[in-house]
């Protein structure tokens, strides 16, 4: 039975809910107290705010075209609504000053004091030309962020552009619940800004995943799939995966928390 895309997308979205519910309900939320906490989780996080953009930048690639001579892609509404997300990821407008997302999450972290050592390695590597997967394990990366890195590459290189679409459109930052964003609040302001960056960030990602790249993202996986069976079945498949693995990786934050504050216990 062939059935329409939006009821389509109204399956795949009930088959995600658990995860949601997990995600956003998870422990880790209420783990937080000290900006130390906050530093442990910033940089881990940080390299799923850098993959997110391989997974972007892989759909751009396949739905656009970038060679030249230039032609036509056959995605007539995707290529559209992708470049309007590159846009906003790549060449957002913080103030006055035109800056990614990836560059400015950087930022926040070095105004409140956490290490960006291991995400600046392995930018620093790809840059000198090395394969990711060295420069990811050489980087000094927590295990728990190379997992979570590692099972990105996997959906990208299988190069299945609906299963790649799925993963990059459920696995957004509008996760994040009310509480950890009041959490960053609070220490903003006993910190006198220091995390105003974040703050932006965090708040910026929420509004444009919730009102404007969530809502294209689902068309464009819509048109991908189309009326394959197959295909809505492998879209669903990469969006549980890409799920589980950011599940994993707040479970493995929240035991870099435990590791970080008992070792601080030791005299």
């Amino acid at each position: 039975m062939i059935l329409k895309q939006t009821e389509q997308l109204q399956i795949l979205t009930e088959r995600l809910r658990p995860l949601y519910y997990r995600l956003t309900s998870h422990r880790l939320y209420t783990s937080f107290e000290t900006i130390e906490d906050l530093h442990v989780f910033m940089e881990l996080h940080v390299f799923a705010v850098w993959d997110f953009m391989s997974l972007l930048k892989t759909l751009q690639r396949g739905l656009t075209c970038v060679e030249v001579p230039w032609v036509p892609s056959k995605y007539a509404a995707s290529r559209r609504l992708i470049n309007e997300i590159v846009l906003g990821e790549e060449s957002d407008v913080y103030g006055t000053e035109t800056v990614s997302h990836f560059e400015l999450y950087l930022r926040a972290m070095r105004e409140c004091g956490a290490s960006t050592a291991a995400i600046e390695a392995l930018i620093a590597s790809l840059h000198d030309g090395s394969p990711w997967k060295p420069a990811l394990a050489l980087s000094g990366a927590p295990e728990a962020a190379q997992r979570f890195v590692r099972n990105t590459f996997l959906i990208i290189d299988d190069g299945k552009l609906h299963a790649i679409a799925a993963a990059f459109t459920f696995g957004r930052e509008d996760l994040i619940p009310d509480m950890f964003r009041g959490f960053i609040r609070d220490q903003n302001g006993q910190l006198r800004g220091k995390l105003e960056l974040m703050r932006w960030y965090m708040e910026r990602h929420i509004e444009v995943d919730g009102e404007e790249h969530g809502p294209m993202a689902l068309r464009m996986i819509a048109e991908l799939c189309g009326n394959d069976n197959v295909k809505w079945g492998e879209a669903g498949e990469a969006a549980e995966i890409a799920l589980r693995a950011r599940l994993a990786l707040w479970d493995g934050i929240e035991e870099r928390l435990k590791t970080v504050r008992t070792m601080s216990l030791i005299p």
